[in-house]
């Protein structure tokens, strides 16, 4: 049953949305009273029904907990108020997790370069570090109030996770996080690897604030990791990272500069991959994180950098919000679900993501960690850049106006080319192909696609085989078709990108087969062109966009 209570909105502070911080509050307390409904008994375990995720019940316990938490944090970080006593709660279940002999008692990951695992995987070094994340965020409202006992056991549980090493990837920065709040928090953290984790992950800089998520591929320009997670992850914990690490170190003081350059550059970029009606990109993975795609744009608004006014953020913010609960009713009449709208859909989910995963989502909340009276909730919502298109304002309400408004950037660092055609974006991929699977030889749909759009999702399963949706083709005389996989030799230009790759099929590459292709976007139209090699007697398929069918989540 629906028990979600909104406000009335209010067209004067909000011309776009009509949502204030009011229906922000609504949706959080929604989302965790919900939460607590599938808690264990003594709240240290949150798990809503679903599909378990590899790593085990015992985990996605852990992660409905810490991940929930993300939304606790902001909201009682952000007001005075505690009417459900978000805090009590959330400290009464971190003693039960901590607890010994406890029921609940949370596990401790076992690294995966050594040779026993905790229940098979590393993933409580990342609930760890949303907790610690959290913590930092809301530390006047929980840390400092819990029993010296407590914080103890808890600064041991944490120190055990961030003192390993889970994947050379974003994960650096779990581990970093945490051990930058236990040092604040005045604990010691022997044989820390923080400061080199975080150097290390900074050399994985692409430019316009984005960051490759893992080493550079030495074949291609710019790397194949370029996805949300420079949003929902990678700028916020680089942020908490800056915010609870000492800089007085020779030169650490211009590297926080450095990166509050980059965050700014960053958000500006960023913004304009949203539609004037809150859908956002469907492109990479853990999509089922939803709005947390915000977290980045949040951490720029706090941190005070970027060129967009506060209220073009909210008003972006608050449209994707809108989007996801009143459009698609995520989290409406339940846990939010291993999907994208409300129901489930696990053809795009991970095998990694389970019933607690979605809780990521809280990470889209962290605006509210800004209090009432921040510019972020007292300046009049303003046009957000799909709206503003060409310098023009396209309407109010959804901001889809009449006629099309048309604006081109290329992301020359990320080999990305990005359109906003009516309030719709599509981006021109050439740099991104990321996931391979070992087992088949296919390239991942939400990363390989030589494009994507808010309006449209990727085929997966059955139609992404087929090599159809987002690929230029070879098919053979069996019709068994190719892949776009491992480009490279990206360049860029205003409005178009181009890159060459060599097709794959089943693994392999087509002998003597090569495609060079080029990606034109303008006035809301695109152009692709490719110069393609192949074996004789075959041909050669181009598919765009998928049409979304029955049944998709």
């Amino acid at each position: 049953m629906n028990d979600l209570r909104l406000p009335s909105e209010d067209h004067d502070q909000s011309p776009y949305t009509g949502w204030t911080r009011a229906h922000w509050e609504a949706v959080a307390e929604h989302w965790l009273l919900t939460a607590r409904r599938h808690a264990s008994p003594d709240g240290g375990l949150i798990t809503p029904p679903g599909r378990p995720s590899a790593a085990g019940i015992r985990s996605d316990g852990i992660e409905g907990f810490a991940r929930s938490f993300l939304i606790a944090a902001p909201l009682l970080a952000g007001r005075e108020a505690d009417p459900h006593d978000h805090a009590g709660w959330y400290a009464r279940g971190l003693a039960a997790a901590m607890a010994p002999d406890g029921p609940d008692r949370w596990g401790r990951a076992i690294g995966v370069n050594e040779i026993q695992q905790w229940n098979g995987t590393p993933q409580p070094i990342v609930e760890a570090a949303n907790l610690a994340f959290g913590l930092a965020i809301c530390r006047a409202q929980v840390w400092d109030r819990l029993e010296d006992e407590l914080r103890d056991q808890t600064a041991e549980w944490l120190t055990h996770h961030c003192l390993k090493h889970g994947s050379d990837n974003n994960w650096l920065l779990f581990t970093a996080v945490i051990e930058a709040f236990l040092v604040r928090a005045g604990y010691d953290v022997p044989g820390g690897h923080a400061q080199a984790d975080v150097d290390l992950f900074e050399s994985w800089y692409l430019g316009d604030g984005w960051y490759n998520d893992g080493p550079i591929s030495p074949t291609t320009r710019h790397g194949n990791r370029v996805d949300h997670y420079n949003s929902w992850v990678i700028q916020p914990f680089l942020w908490q990272w800056y915010q609870l690490s000492d800089q007085r170190a020779e030169g650490r003081a211009e590297r926080r500069e450095q990166y509050l350059r980059r965050l700014g550059e960053f958000a500006d970029s960023y913004a304009q991959l949203f539609a004037a009606d809150g859908s956002s990109l469907h492109q990479g993975r853990s999509l089922t994180y939803r709005q947390a795609v915000l977290g980045g744009l949040w951490t720029a608004a706090l941190a005070g950098v970027g060129s967009e006014a506060a209220g073009a953020t909210r008003r972006l913010a608050s449209g994707v919000l809108r989007r996801f609960t009143l459009d698609r009713g995520v989290g409406v009449d339940g846990p939010p679900s291993l999907g994208w709208n409300a129901a489930e859909f696990l053809p795009m989910c991970q095998g990694y993501s389970g019933p607690g995963s979605p809780y990521f989502a809280g990470m889209g909340f962290l605006g509210l960690a800004a209090p009432a009276d921040h510019r972020l909730w007292t300046e009049p919502e303003q046009p957000q850049p799909a709206e503003r298109v060409d310098g023009v304002r396209t309407g109010v309400g959804t901001g889809v106006g009449t006629g099309v408004r048309t604006g081109v950037r290329t992301l020359h660092a990320v080999g990305w080319v990005i359109q906003s055609s009516d309030g719709i974006v599509q981006i021109a991929n050439h740099a991104s192909d990321h996931v391979v699977d070992p087992d088949t030889g296919l390239g991942e749909p939400h990363y390989a696609s030589v494009g994507y759009s808010t309006h449209t999702a990727p085929g997966v399963g059955q139609a992404w085989a087929e090599g159809v949706d987002g690929q230029l083709a070879l098919v053979d005389e069996w019709g068994r078709a190719s892949r776009r996989e491992g480009l490279r030799g990206t360049v860029t230009g205003e409005g178009w990108a181009a890159s060459w790759f060599r097709p794959r099929m089943g693994g392999v590459d087509v002998p003597g087969a090569r495609v060079v292709s080029v990606s034109v976007l303008h006035q809301g139209s695109e152009l692709r062109a490719h110069l393609v090699t192949a074996p004789a007697g075959w041909t050669v398929r181009e598919g765009s966009f998928a049409v979304a069918g029955g049944g998709r989540g």
